[in-house]
C-alpha cells in the first residue's frame, strides 16, 4: 500500500451560528496552518472548498467557507473532512511522520514475524498512541514512543515494535460484588 496523495488536515464539526460559518477542528501540529498550503477537497478531492480563519474558540477554527451562506449550507458539511495533496505539504524532518504515512503500515517484531497494522494515530493528551490491529487477537494501543517502536521505516512500508512489559497480557479480572478476596486462602 503506497503512501495516501491527501493528508487530512481538518475537520468540519458542525455550524456557527445563522449566516454560514463552520466549526472546524485542526490536525495540523500548528492550528494557523489548516489554511497555509490552499484550498481544502473532500477526501475524493470531488469538492474544494476555500476556508478563510476568522476566530479561534474552545480549541476549535471558526471558518467562513467560500459559498456556503446560510445555516442549513453550514450544517451540511458536519462531520466532512478536509484534505491537502501531499505536495502541498512541506518535507517531514528526521523523526516526524505524517499520520497518513503511518495509518495501513504492517507492523512486525524485532526478528521479523508479523504483529499487525497500524489502524490509527491518537494523541489523548500524554503522547501519541498508535492503535495496531492483530489477526485474530484484537487491536492493541501501543505507545508511540523509540522504545516502543523502535524503527519506522517509511519506505520500506513497515514498523518494528516492541511492545512494553504487560501489553499483551490479560488484564486480571476484579473480584465481582459479593466475591470474598481471601476466598480460599486460609485468612
Amino acid at each position: 500500500m503506497a503512501p495516501s496523495s491527501k493528508v487530512c488536515v481538518g475537520q468540519i464539526t458542525g455550524a456557527h451560528g445563522v449566516r454560514g460559518l463552520v466549526k472546524v477542528k485542526p490536525f495540523t501540529a500548528a492550528p494557523e496552518d489548516l489554511t497555509a498550503y490552499g484550498p481544502v477537497s473532500d477526501e475524493a478531492g470531488a469538492r474544494r472548498f476555500a476556508l478563510q480563519l476568522l476566530s479561534w474558540a474552545k480549541d476549535q477554527w471558526i471558518v467562513r467557507v467560500e459559498g456556503v451562506a446560510d445555516r442549513d449550507a453550514a450544517d451540511a458539511l458536519r462531520g466532512l473532512r478536509l484534505y491537502v495533496d501531499r505536495a502541498a505539504l512541506p518535507e517531514t524532518e528526521e523523526d516526524e511522520f505524517y499520520h497518513a504515512d503511518l495509518i495501513g503500515l504492517p507492523a512486525v517484531l524485532a526478528d521479523g514475524s508479523a504483529f499487525g497494522t497500524v489502524r490509527a494515530v491518537f494523541d489523548f493528551g500524554a503522547g501519541e498512541m498508535l492503535e495496531i490491529a492483530r489477526q485474530g487477537a484484537g487491536a492493541v494501543m501501543m505507545p508511540f514512543t523509540r522504545a516502543a517502536v523502535p524503527v519506522v521505516d517509511i519506505a520500506g512500508r513497515r514498523i518494528v515494535v516492541d511492545p512494553p512489559a504487560g501489553l499483551l497480557e490479560p488484564a486480571e479480572r476484579p473480584p465481582e460484588e459479593g466475591e470474598d478476596d481471601d476466598a480460599g486462602t486460609g485468612a
